[in-house]
């Protein structure tokens, strides 16, 4: 029996899924989870009609749930669609519109986008979906905002990823978001998975191969950037810890990670105040001097930026996240 303390996911299959985007959020929120000393999710997987539903892979699986399961999900999530063209039944439809308006968390994966904006869902909002899909996901939603240069888009209560792989990177996202960035970042270790990969989708769209980049070379000069964040570190630094020109750097930094330098590393920084906001009681001062900001007022202006939110207001609403989940588990 389901505790009330669980938090409930119901991952929608359907005719033709893909096993893969079946696989990708049971394994993220799976035991492994548990075996982190955190409070496991509870995974159900629902279809319109509960039995056997045929996959792409030519195998079939048993789905133990209809769509009822969405009545007590706190999340629900679609992974990649079977066919964009294809539009869904109108009792699913109907069932994710319920869901929403309960005030349930709705993810689409991949393909899942077309999904929700089919109901109605992402009308006014961002959203993102893989990129081969872009052109047809604009033309035919309009009302969203498509954002094409990201892996995922978190617009609150709704999100939605770039194509495949990125459905890991959402998926440990939702993680971060429900228990903070040292649980997420363990659980990406043991995925062998990076817990945020930077740039957007846009690295991966099909275009002339270019030459071979030194990952050796670039990974020691990113390892070594990250190990010394409260220092000077910049495009100079990096590069002559590559033993590179400043050009010769650049140019094959952004070819490895589809961003430049300086966003890269105010990603490092930021990610690096989040888990001290988190996991620490230094002041906002301390947090921004031991994440590399040359002020206090710069790090309260990026962070505000990047997560429209000043770091105190996020500290707070960690905190009283955690303390509502303490409160929960001593029911």
């Amino acid at each position: 029996m389901t505790s009330s303390s669980e938090h409930r996911i119901a991952v929608v299959v359907f005719d033709g899924i893909s096993p893969f985007h079946l696989s990708v959020p049971c394994a993220v929120f799976g035991d492994d989870l548990a075996r982190l000393g955190v409070p496991r999710y509870d995974v159900v997987v629902c279809a319109e009609q509960a039995g056997a539903i045929a996959t792409r892979s030519g195998f079939s699986i048993n789905v133990p749930h209809d769509l009822s399961a969405l009545n007590t999900a706190d999340t629900v999530i679609i992974p990649a669609w079977f066919d964009p063209d294809e539009r869904p039944s109108e009792a699913l439809l109907d069932a994710l519109r319920a869901a929403h308006a309960r005030g349930a968390r709705l993810v689409g994966l991949c393909l899942g986008a077309f999904v929700l904006a089919e109901a109605g869902l992402l009308d006014g909002r961002r959203a993102s979906t893989h990129w081969v899909w872009a052109g047809d996901f604009t033309q035919k939603y309009p009302d969203v905002s498509f954002d094409f240069d990201v892996l995922y888009v978190d617009d609150g209560d709704i999100l939605t990823s770039a194509g495949t792989a990125a459905a890991i990177d959402c998926c440990i996202h939702l993680v971060r978001c429900d228990h903070g960035a040292d649980v997420a970042n363990r659980l990406a270790r043991r995925l062998v998975t990076a817990p945020h990969r930077g740039g957007g989708q846009a690295q991966y769209i099909e275009q002339p191969l270019p030459r071979p980049v030194d990952c050796d070379r670039l990974t020691r000069a990113m390892d070594w950037a990250t190990d010394n964040l409260t220092q000077p570190v910049g495009l100079d630094s990096m590069a002559e810890q590559a033993v590179m020109s400043r050009r010769n750097f650049s140019r094959q930094f952004r070819k490895a990670t589809g961003t430049t330098v300086s966003h890269w590393l105010l990603a490092q920084r930021l990610a690096l105040a989040q888990r001290l906001l988190e996991t620490s009681e230094i002041n906002i001062d301390r947090v921004a001097s031991d994440s590399g900001f040359a002020s206090t007022v710069s790090f309260r202006q990026h962070f505000s930026a990047a997560f429209s939110i000043s770091p105190a207001a996020y500290r707070k609403q960690f905190r009283s996240a955690f303390v509502a989940s303490d409160a929960k588990k001593g029911e």
